[in-house]
């Protein structure tokens, strides 16, 4: 249980003042730790869907710049999703929250890919623009394919990307 409480309190530090960035790094490696060591147990399954929602919604309030740092240290070690694990994870958050069943899609794309890397993969989470009309939005992918999205893909400019390589390193990328 110590070990959740690492994650819970990684995302709670993202929102601490950046003069202290040596608590917030090594928050950010505790997450990360602590999600490595996870993965083989029996514990992650226990661990309620909500609680991984309300994490991805605190860390959703902080500055972009914050989150893709926290995403890429978490997503560390993780294999590429397989399109039907994160589908799983989808159906999973929708269920358990209404916000995320709804407009929130930044809390949404955010919990998918904390469950996701609960359960030892990584989707690919982006984030992106829309010119006409101006709109932005957050969301995943898996295998190419955006999961829980409906329409056309392509028109949306990436924003923000992290990913996982094939060798299980971490890529974090700002696109354009």
């Amino acid at each position: 249980m110590a070990t959740w409480c690492h994650v819970i309190l990684a995302v709670a530090w993202c929102r601490a003042d950046q003069s202290d960035r040596g608590k917030q790094r090594c928050a950010m490696k505790a997450a990360a730790t602590a999600l490595a060591r996870l993965d083989g147990s029996g514990f992650v399954r226990r661990i309620p869907v909500a609680t991984v929602v309300y994490a991805a919604r605190i860390l959703a309030a902080c500055p972009p710049f914050r989150i893709r740092r926290i995403l890429e240290a978490l997503s560390r070690g993780a294999r590429p999703s397989r399109r039907e694990e994160a589908e799983i994870a989808h159906r999973a958050v929708l269920r358990a929250s209404l916000m995320c069943a709804g407009d929130g899609c930044l809390p949404r794309s955010i919990a998918v890919a904390l469950w996701c890397r609960l359960h030892g993969h990584w989707p690919t989470w982006h984030t992106g623009v829309q010119v006409h009309p101006f709109r932005a939005h957050a969301w995943v992918e898996a295998d190419g394919v955006a999961i829980g999205e409906s329409g056309d893909m392509s028109r949306w400019q990436r924003q923000m990307t992290v990913s996982v390589r094939k060798g299980g390193a971490d890529v974090g990328a700002a696109v354009e």
